[in-house]
């Protein structure tokens, strides 16, 4: 469901225009269903282009490695940018009884689509990690080791264990920023 005011952006060269149609504009009509979900019916059409110039700056850098994932990333932001622009957010009273057996909880496909996005640009900055760093910082943030016993596990001393999680965690951060894409920290 395109929006007939949205005139597409024009890639600059047919290198850049056939990447464009095989990598991003497939995904159109998703990033238009998942802007739904975050803002105005009438923003969407800016969002989407806003979403396309951010992509192609980073293209025309060299630093697209994902363009699905950074697509929606890159959407994402642009609202979060046009919420704190306008400094408003839509809001509305309701009671907490009112809600209930109202809301589905259950993620829609415009966020489940995001979440695993953000995965896979996680997975990649854990790839990117140096072999050491990576096995450190794996060891302690998805099998919840100690310091010391993933010291003992890779023959380093503790305080090792503690600059490889920094420089992992630091690596990170810059990877994303690098994309244009930085997590919600939770």
């Amino acid at each position: 469901m395109r929006g007939a005011s949205a005139p597409q952006m024009p890639p600059q060269d047919t290198e850049t225009a056939v990447w464009f149609a095989k990598e991003v504009q497939p995904y159109e009509d998703l990033l238009r269903s998942y802007l739904l979900g975050v803002a105005r019916p009438g923003d969407i059409d800016d969002l989407v282009q806003e979403s396309y110039a951010r992509l192609l700056r980073l293209r025309a850098q060299g630093r697209v490695r994902s363009p699905r994932g950074l697509l929606f990333t890159m959407a994402r932001n642009a609202a979060h940018d046009l919420f704190r622009r306008r400094g408003t957010a839509r809001l509305m009273a309701v009671t907490e009884s009112e809600l209930h057996g109202v809301l589905d909880e259950s993620p829609g496909t415009a966020e489940v689509v995001s979440r695993w996005q953000e995965i896979e640009l996680l997975a990649d900055a854990i790839e990117a990690l140096p072999e050491r760093c990576r096995a450190v910082f794996l060891l302690r943030q998805f099998e919840n080791l100690p310091q010391r016993e993933i010291a003992a596990r890779l023959g380093i001393a503790e305080h090792t264990v503690e600059s490889q999680l920094t420089k992992a965690l630091r690596r990170c951060e810059e990877f994303f920023a690098a994309r244009g894409a930085l997590p919600e920290v939770r």
